[in-house]
């Protein structure tokens, strides 16, 4: 296995959750984390998947079944869970998906992308004695800001509209939950990492088909391997980092390339909007900070 990009230390008896690590990107970083000891914990939806994938992981992988587009599903995941998480993974994702809304009623990808981990971070925060890791995407850029007036965009749908206002959703939320954690006096880290462009299968659902061939041709053309992309979110979960630092490719405008420190936006930076998301999220899901 691959380990040169990033020096990864020794997590064993460490335990650490990752949503959707069935395939793709989650893969990657259970297999890395497992190789370093690490007790990996398969958070999916589902678990057939989830235990074929975990015959790839190094150590005594163990799956539990997550749906993030049901809080019931989050709800039952936090209540059986006992011990500490050094590392909590918010991985899972959909990508620039046909209108839907999840079994609560929300728009499917801020539903899933977003509160589906929001409430799951804070039911499990108690337990997490390391990181808490989001992935966001280099498409939270596309979202000029949280459309607090529809935030299930029933008077505008778009799917990568959708799609990056959950991306910028999940990087104000590292940013409102570090914040919250300092106030704590936690030594709790929240951070977020984006993969850059890479190869998974997250492109091939996208709802319109012009869209998801022309992200088919790039895969092939541009994009860096799975594997590559997983490193930043490995880098944010075992490297030096500052809290809601954020971290990302380093090359080809941030699309492949070496994990370093990547830069938000101007709007996902923005802590009154952090902190208006955060009441918004604990309406929703009622799920708060326990801390």
């Amino acid at each position: 296995m691959q380990t040169t990009a990033v020096s990864l230390p020794d997590l064993t008896g460490r335990t650490v959750v990752i949503t959707g690590a069935n395939s793709g990107l989650g893969l990657e970083t259970a297999r890395m984390l497992g190789a370093r000891g690490a007790r990996v914990v398969l958070a999916v939806r589902n678990e057939d998947k989830g235990r074929e994938a975990a015959r790839q992981i190094p150590g005594d992988p163990e799956v539990r079944r997550l749906d993030l587009g049901d809080l019931k599903s989050v709800r039952a995941f936090a209540e059986a869970w006992t011990g500490d998480i050094e590392l909590l993974i918010n991985n899972a994702g959909v990508m620039a998906v046909a209108e839907g809304r999840t079994a609560d009623g929300f728009e499917i990808q801020f539903g899933v992308n977003h509160l589906g981990h929001f409430a799951l971070t804070n039911l499990l925060l108690e337990h997490v004695t390391g990181r808490v890791v989001t992935l966001s995407s280099g498409l939270h850029r596309t979202a000029a800001g949280i459309d607090f007036d529809d935030v299930h965009l029933e008077q505008g749908y778009s799917p990568y509209r959708a799609y990056g206002q959950s991306k910028l959703a999940n990087l104000l939320f590292t940013l409102e939950l570090q914040r919250r954690l300092e106030a704590a006096g936690s030594s709790v880290l929240s951070v977020a990492a984006h993969p850059g462009y890479a190869a998974t299968n997250l492109q091939s659902h996208g709802a319109d088909p012009f869209s998801r061939k022309m992200a088919m041709l790039g895969n092939g053309l541009i994009a860096q391997s799975a594997w590559a992309g997983a490193l930043p979110t490995v880098f944010a979960a075992t490297q030096e980092m500052d809290g809601a630092g954020y971290a990302g490719p380093g090359g080809l405008f941030g699309m492949r390339g070496a994990p370093t420190y990547s830069e938000r936006s101007a709007a996902a930076k923005d802590p009154v909007a952090a902190e208006r998301l955060w009441e918004l999220s604990e309406e929703l899901t009622g799920a708060s900070f326990p801390l």
